[in-house]
């Protein structure tokens, strides 16, 4: 008995991940050496995967489209025929080829028997259900991101199962017991309401072979797209410049199945990347392309029009590749409707993750909904300056907590704020909804440099909380958001925001502000600057300590005069701070 494991193998000094395109073998198979088990694709190039061992495959350890490291462990050939039926012969998803699942299962149950419970399959015990949890008042429904465990796992009490993400936060969800995972409910991509059963657990003792599940799925897969090859004899209309890529200019992954099907019914890749996808991150499904099929033969859907020609004054006009010169035969564009989506091989193509996604859709919608206006404000803030100096130490020794500028500003904007009611409102169609809570957003970059994102967890209620109150919140939240332990409620509900661009040592910024909110403030660096003072036995120059404000309003319902007015005050509390005032 000798097992053999199939690693994603290096292809290339500048590749380290690959995806796993389609599994041109499944559990049971028996391979030669140097037969293609599957094929990966990498940034660079698609490339199949021989064998490194004649034997029988056993062990499928990562499914189709999922991306893994170099030299991670993929598969398990078993080199031992005698040790290979042993496995196989235990696994309920590893029996001949030409027959389902389920008439495996129905020859496996006497006919005067009910099929035996499913936790049977993975281990004795009872059923355990995991339900997508409540993750805040305001949340209804989650979206699968990644699940951590596969089916046949072993998995210990609170230990992760999955990532689950809201519009809120993404968090994870922990097993609610120990035992053995037997059935996942909910795939990668979709979404679930509160309460929603999303995976079985089986306690007692795990089955020999767990891993059984994971190779049930991926042999489906590979004999659906086998399938889908097979069912349509169509001959391709699509012309070679135009035929379905692995990747969009989208950016999207088109796996083998959907590309075969739109080969095969004549698609172009501009038809393909106008269909809208239900996946993960976009992506176009089987389901989505025979939907759009069925609606276009229909007539409810039309392929999208070639490119009509647009006449830009100042820009050559050129021909399409390809293109007939022949009078009216010529499709031409402008030089700015040229395909440029193929990169050059110096050029690296960098997937949006979901927060970057929500974050870009979340700017943008911002600047759609709002009349962005912006004001500055320079801020004299010596006496703040002097005044922490002297007294962090001490904060910090009778609160346990880093006394930053952050919570002193906030409390001067909460003052000037209440004098200022407009500021802290947001807008209905005609309504203006005035909130009597400030909910203060303070705007916090993840990872170094905020490669990790952005995120604006919220201080409630900050108008009753004192100095040492904001401190302890602004710390408490900016420890959460850096560790990944934010609540949704804790991103809810926010009235105004700050953002410090001051902390990467910029100057001043143009902030875009965080809806339904209409204001967002932002302090930059605090320098020391020569400054005219004005004194009264004349005017001087003197070293400060000076820092520009800024404040983006919404311009539907602020005034340049109140939201200037506004930030004047601001900057009057801040010079005016008492250097000799307590805690």
């Amino acid at each position: 008995m000798a097992k053999v494991e199939v690693v994603m193998p290096q292809m290339g000094e500048s590749v380290m991940e690959g995806t796993v395109i389609e599994w041109a073998k499944k559990v049971g198979d028996t391979v030669e050496a140097d037969e293609t088990l599957l094929e990966i694709a990498t940034d660079k190039v698609d490339t199949e995967v021989p064998s490194p061992e004649s034997g029988v495959l056993v062990e499928i350890l990562v499914a189709e489209d999922e991306t893994v490291e170099v030299g991670q462990t993929i598969a398990i050939i078993e080199t031992d025929a005698n040790a290979a039926a042993t496995v196989i012969g235990n696994a309920p998803s590893a029996g001949k080829a030409e027959e389902s699942p389920e008439k495996e299962e129905a020859k496996e149950v006497p006919q005067n028997e009910s099929p035996a419970p499913k936790q049977e399959e993975s281990g004795s015990g009872e059923r355990v259900e995991v339900v997508m949890p409540q993750m805040g008042e305001s949340v209804m429904e989650g979206t699968v991101i990644e699940w951590k465990k596969k089916i046949g796992d072993s998995v210990e009490a609170d230990e992760t199962l999955l990532e689950i993400a809201t519009d809120k936060v993404d968090t994870e969800v922990p097993s609610p017991g120990s035992g053995t995972l037997i059935e996942i409910l909910a795939e990668e991509g979709a979404t679930i309401e509160v309460g929603q059963v999303i995976a079985i657990i089986a306690t007692g003792k795990p089955a020999a072979t767990g891993t059984a599940g994971t190779g049930e799925t991926e042999n489906k897969s590979a004999d659906s797209s086998k399938e889908a090859s097979s069912d349509t004899d169509m001959p391709s209309s699509a012309s070679i410049d135009s035929k379905p890529q692995r990747i969009g200019s989208d950016g999207r992954f088109y796996s083998p199945l959907v590309r075969s099907i739109a080969k095969e019914e004549g698609l172009s890749q501009s038809e393909l990347e106008s269909i809208e996808g239900s996946g993960k991150d976009g992506r176009v499904s089987k389901k989505d392309i025979l939907s759009y099929l069925e609606n276009r033969n229909s007539g409810k859907a039309s392929p999208p029009k070639p490119q009509e020609s647009r006449p830009v004054s100042s820009a050559p006009v050129l021909q399409k590749p390809g293109a007939s010169s022949e009078s009216g035969s010529s499709e031409k564009i402008s030089a700015g409707e040229l395909n440029v989506s193929r990169p050059h091989e110096n050029v690296e193509i960098v997937k949006m993750d979901r927060m970057r996604k929500m974050i870009a859709e979340h700017m943008v919608r911002s600047k759609q909904t709002s009349a962005h206006v912006t004001t500055f404000s320079e801020v004299d803030v010596t006496n703040i300056v002097k005044w922490r100096d002297a007294n962090k130490n001490k904060f910090y020794e009778q609160t346990g907590i880093r006394l930053t500028f952050t919570p002193i500003f906030i409390e001067a904007f909460i003052q000037a704020i209440g004098e200022f009611p407009l500021i802290n409102s947001s807008v209905d169609e005609d309504e203006i909804h005035l909130k009597k809570d400030i909910n203060f957003g303070i705007a916090v970059a993840l990872g170094e440099g905020g490669k990790g994102g952005l995120i604006v967890p919220v201080i409630k209620q900050a108008q009753d909380k004192n100095l040492i109150g904001l401190a302890k919140a602004v710390a408490d939240l900016a420890r959460k958001a850096r560790n990944k332990e934010l609540s949704p409620d804790d991103l809810f509900g926010g009235t105004i925001t700050l953002t410090n661009y001051g902390s990467v040592g910029n100057l001043m910024g143009t902030p875009i502000i965080n809806q339904p909110q209409v204001a967002i403030l932002g302090t930059g660096v605090i320098e020391k600057r020569p400054v005219v003072l004005e004194t009264p036995q004349g005017d001087l120059i003197g070293i400060r300590h000076m820092m520009f404000l800024s404040m983006s309003y919404d311009h539907r319902i602020i005034d340049g005069a109140h939201g200037g007015a506004f930030t004047s005050r601001v900057k009057q509390l801040l010079e005016e701070f008492d250097p000799n005032r307590a805690f």
